[in-house]
This record gives C-alpha cells, sequence and structure tokens, in this order.
C-alpha cells in the first residue's frame, strides 16, 4: 500500500472535477465515494441529482467561514492511497476504512480529537482512492499536519498486516524522490521506458562514475548528450547544476530541467563534490592509475577491489563501510557501462536497483574508497568489454567478486533494520547472478575441457588435495560440474609456484560460500585471481605440461633438512 500526498492546490472543484471525470486516458471508471467526514457527502458519481459543486460547497465551507487574510493561500490537500497490482481487490467499505484510518494518522479529522477538517474519499479504479480535504478545521482552527507524510506511512504499514496486502519496507528519508504520475503518464505517450526522471538520474550517475572535478563531470554529461544549465558564483565557481533530455518538454516547448538533487539526495553538487575532496591528485609519473591499459585489466582490479571490500563492509568501522557501499555504486554503473551486450541490461538493472542501497543515513567517511572508485575510473578509461576470451573471463570474476560484495552490503542494511536498502541489495544481487551466469558459461566451459583433458593420475593428486585442504567441502565440490575447471585451476596455480592447499583455505575461510550456486565456481575466481592466473587459462602451457611443471614444483619443495620452510609456503603467503 502505497500512500502519497500530493502537492497542496487552491481550487477544490478543479480537483473533484478530474477525480470524477475520465481520467487524461479514460482510466477512471465508476468514480463513487467510499467514505467523507460526516458520512452523508452528496456523491456525485452515484446520485443523479448531486454534482462536484456541491461537494466543493461543502468541503469549503469551514475555509469561506473564516476572515480572507486568516486562509492558507493553498487549502487543498490531496492524499492517493494505492495498492500493488499482485494485491487483492478491496471492497468499498474496506477502502472507507483506509480512508479513515489515514485522514486520522494524517491529523486531518480525528473523531476522538474533536472538531476536525472536512473530506471526502473518491473511488474511481480497483486499486486506488484519492482523499481531498479542505484545510480549515470546523472550529476554524488549521489542523497540525507536521510529518503528515511520515505518519500516513506508517499508518499504511499496519494497513497491509490487518488486511492481508503485501508487506513494503519502511523508508527513512534517503530515497531518491519518485515519479509523479504525470511523468509517468507523460512517459507512457512518449513510448519510454523509464521517466525522464529516471533516465537522468541513471545518466548523472554514470557520469559522474570514477571522476574527480568539476570539468570532468560536466564533460561527461555533455558527452551523454543530455542539455546542461550550470549556476555560477561571481567569482565563476560552480554553485549548482541542471540537467535535461533533449526530447522532454513542458507544454511550452521548453526542455524540463532538473537539478541534481531533485534526482537523488547524493547527486547534489555538494554530495559529489565529497567524493572529489577525498580523491588523490593524479601524478605526471603514474598515468597509468589514470587509465587502465584494456578491459581486462581493469576487470581484475575490480575483482581485486571488490575482494578487499568485502572484509570493509563486513567488519569494518559505520562510516567506513557506508563508504565502501557508495563507491561500490559507482562501479556497478561502470561495469553496466561497459559491459558486453549481453550482460548489459542485467548488469544495467543491478546498478539501478543498487542506488536505493547505497544511500543510508549513515554518512560516509570518504577517502576510504579510493581502491573501489579507482577501479570505477579504470572501467570507465578501460573501454567497453567484447564479452569473450579474457575480457570476458576476467568480467565474470568482478561479476562474482561484486556478487559476494553485494550480498555482504545486504547483510549489513538487515543488521541495521534499513529494510528498503536490504531488499534493493537482493535485488542487485538477483541481477548479478543472472549476469555472472550469462558470462560466465564460456570461460568455465574452456576451463572445464581443460580439466577434462587431465590424465587419471592427475586428477585424483588434485583430488586429495582438495580433500586434505576442505575436507568439509570436498565431497560437495567433487559432485559438481564445476570441478573439473576447479582441477584444472589447482594445477596450473600449482605449476607457478604457489600452494594450492593453501589458496583453497584461504579462498574459504576469507569469505562465506552460502550464497554461492556453485562453490566450485567461486574458488575458481578466487584462486585465479589470489594466484594472478590468466582468468581464461589463456597464454598457459599444455595441461599435460603443467602437470610436469607442478610435480616438479612439489620435489623442489620438499625440505632438505630440518626447519626449512616448503617453497609452497612461502609463495602462498605472498597471495594473502
Amino acid at each position: 500500500m502505497i500512500p502519497r500526498i500530493q502537492k497542496r492546490g487552491q481550487r477544490t472543484i478543479g480537483l473533484l472535477y478530474y477525480l470524477y471525470g475520465p481520467g487524461k486516458f479514460e482510466e477512471h471508471t465508476d468514480p463513487h465515494l467510499v467514505a467523507s467526514w460526516d458520512h452523508n457527502a452528496p456523491d456525485p458519481g452515484r446520485d443523479a441529482t448531486a454534482t462536484p459543486k456541491q461537494l466543493q460547497q461543502l468541503l469549503d465551507q469551514p475555509v469561506e467561514n473564516i476572515d480572507q487574510a486568516q486562509r492558507p493561500k493553498k487549502h487543498v490537500w490531496h492524499l492517493s492511497v494505492r495498492n500493488g497490482g499482485e494485491d487483492r481487490i478491496l471492497t468499498d467499505e474496506e477502502w472507507g476504512d483506509v480512508a479513515r484510518r489515514m485522514v486520522a494518522a494524517a491529523g486531518i479529522d480525528d473523531p476522538e480529537a474533536g472538531a476536525g477538517c472536512r473530506w471526502a474519499a473518491v473511488r474511481h479504479a480497483d486499486d486506488h482512492i484519492h482523499i481531498v480535504a479542505t484545510l480549515v478545521r470546523e472550529d476554524g482552527y488549521k489542523p497540525d499536519l507536521a510529518n503528515d507524510a511520515h505518519r500516513v506511512q506508517a499508518e499504511a504499514r499496519t494497513l497491509e498486516a490487518e488486511l492481508g496486502l503485501r508487506r513494503l519496507n519502511k523508508g527513512d528519508g534517503t530515497a531518491a524522490k519518485r515519479p509523479t504520475s504525470a511523468e509517468r503518464h507523460k512517459a507512457q505517450r512518449q513510448g519510454r521506458e523509464r521517466t525522464a526522471r529516471e533516465e537522468l538520474r541513471e545518466t548523472v550517475r554514470r557520469a559522474v562514475t570514477g571522476t574527480r572535478n568539476e570539468a570532468e563531470f560536466l564533460d561527461r554529461l555533455s558527452a551523454a548528450g543530455v542539455l546542461i544549465r550550470t549556476r555560477e558564483a561571481p567569482s565563476g565557481d560552480l554553485l549548482g547544476y541542471k540537467v535535461a533530455l533533449p526530447d522532454d518538454h513542458n507544454k511550452d516547448g521548453e526542455p524540463v530541467f532538473y537539478p541534481g538533487v531533485r534526482l537523488a539526495p547524493d547527486l547534489s553538487l555538494p554530495r559529489i563534490r565529497e567524493r572529489w575532496s577525498a580523491d588523490p591528485t593524479p601524478t605526471a609519473d603514474a598515468p597509468g592509475r589514470a587509465t587502465a591499459a584494456n578491459p581486462s585489466a581493469a576487470r581484475r582490479r575490480t575483482a581485486s577491489a571488490a575482494w578487499t571490500a568485502i572484509t570493509v563492509v563486513e567488519h569494518g568501522d559505520d562510516a567506513v563501510a557506508a563508504a565502501h557501499i557508495a563507491a561500490a555504486a559507482e562501479v556497478l554503473d561502470a561495469l553496466a557501462k561497459t559491459s558486453a551486450a549481453h550482460t548489459r541490461r542485467e548488469l544495467r538493472d543491478a546498478a539501478f536497483a543498487f542506488e536505493r542501497a547505497s544511500r543510508s543515513h549513515v554518512r560516509a567517511e570518504r577517502g576510504h574508497d579510493r581502491a573501489l572508485r579507482q577501479a570505477a575510473r579504470d572501467l570507465v578509461h578501460g573501454g567497453p568489454a567484447l564479452g569473450r576470451g579474457e575480457d570476458g573471463a576476467s568480467t565474470a570474476m568482478a561479476i562474482d567478486m561484486l556478487f559476494f560484495l553485494i550480498t555482504a552490503t545486504m547483510h549489513w542494511h538487515a543488521k541495521k533494520g534499513h529494510a528498503q536498502q536490504a531488499a534493493a541489495a537482493r535485488q542487485a544481487a538477483e541481477h548479478l547472478r543472472a549476469a555472472y551466469e550469462e558470462t560466465a558459461a564460456q570461460p568455465l566451459g574452456v576451463l572445464y575441457q581443460r580439466g577434462r583433458r587431465l590424465n587419471r593420475p592427475m586428477l585424483q593428486r588434485q583430488t586429495v588435495v582438495l580433500r586434505e585442504a576442505l575436507p568439509t567441502l570436498a565431497k560437495q565440490i567433487l559432485a559438481e560440474p564445476g570441478w573439473y575447471a576447479l582441477a584444472a585451476t589447482i594445477v596450473e596455480a600449482e605449476a607457478a609456484g604457489h600452494d594450492p592447499a593453501a589458496l583453497l583455505s584461504d579462498a574459504v575461510e576469507r569469505r562465506e560460500l552460502d550464497t554461492a550456486d556453485s562453490v566450485s565456481d567461486v574458488l575458481v575466481w578466487r584462486m585465479r585471481r589470489m594466484a594472478d592466473l590468466p582468468a581464461d587459462g589463456s597464454g598457459m602451457p599444455d595441461i599435460g605440461t603443467l602437470g610436469n611443471a607442478a610435480a616438479t614444483n612439489r620435489a623442489e619443495s620438499r625440505p632438505s633438512a630440518p626447519g626449512r620452510r616448503r617453497g609452497g609456503e612461502e609463495a602462498s603467503g605472498k597471495t594473502r
């Protein structure tokens, strides 16, 4: 149940004509009253002798009874209450009770408190009602509407439970402003999938991703094709900005501009500057950190940054964790922007959903999130990925690490009672899971075939390594199709001089695996990242040659004297 208080108005009759009319798209059917302040108001919808004018005169009577100077300039209060498409259809009696509960919660009319305002509830569709009230009480005083939006939201949560409706999560005031009904209808007329406000919010989010100053931010906005208006001080300093879609106009044919703060709380210029304030200044002798060499390298760095951030979100200070969560949203935006066609939709939806999870009342302490913000910058400058070969495999690795980071974010919000943010993170994780399945199939298939080419003695040796390193998970992993890809990875890691048992133990001990569909797949990406192996196995020698190299490494690592450390242990220390 979604209650929404609309902008206050000046003309009661205008609103009544709309509520009892056909609607802008003939969507109003059978308009009629379901409740009113005195249970006896005229109903122009069901009573042929009643008119909207008569109802308006009765509603406005307390306003007309006080001096002109005391009347509120905008005396019309308007609340819409809408149920979801999956909710059952309420009866008129139930909607009438909802209306009475809502006006009491808002402070419009509470029978137990004495004199109230006059109001009427009109139903012209199955799924919602409109409540119109005039803001002068019967005794001539004005109602106390402080926090009316918060109070009707709280009442909606109670009504959902009582009426058996879908339970929505309680908000905390940090969500982006919802599109208005007029904006939604306009988008439908124009054939847009999203409203102009939503499209601009996504465009601005992507433009700010990984930027370091105002000039770079405005350049990216311009490159994205949106119209920009800036507000500057006499000194020339930027004070604010507005953006508009080139083809979104008002009734006068002028572009409809939105300030950043109206798109989302963290897209105002002061909040964007907080990201830049903690960024290091690029140095001339380190150009490689300003621009990623290629998409694959950028994705590998993203995987490493996400892996490190998981620990911060799980165990770090709240303000630092909040900064990493906000920066994770930038990484998702950058990954969606540069993804291959077959994963672009899921990654875009993941970024769109996670935007809600990136904000809470825990203020982010910027500066600690530099690695993630740099990863986002690298992704943007690294350019689009083709989605196959090494960059396809490195994309799968990055998505896998981000999935666990977003899952950790979901748990972080849930522990703090941030219900909407936790739900948004869960939704983003589902989109990431779908994107991973699209991306990982080909590179895992290549590794699977490499594992299948292992001879029986070599495969048995890797089985022993697995059982010794992960005795509680070995049975499950050996039954998974991904075991062969993991076996090939173990051989490659050992041939590269690492201790695979130590890598396996480290990969499992440092991160949860409960949310993984395939433990072997997760361990493949974790081991390949920790051992710095090619994500898709390219450039590696034949698997038989690797087996010989691995055997040689094992022989050389045997201690020749008491107290000598194994070479594998030294190598594994470098990977931790």
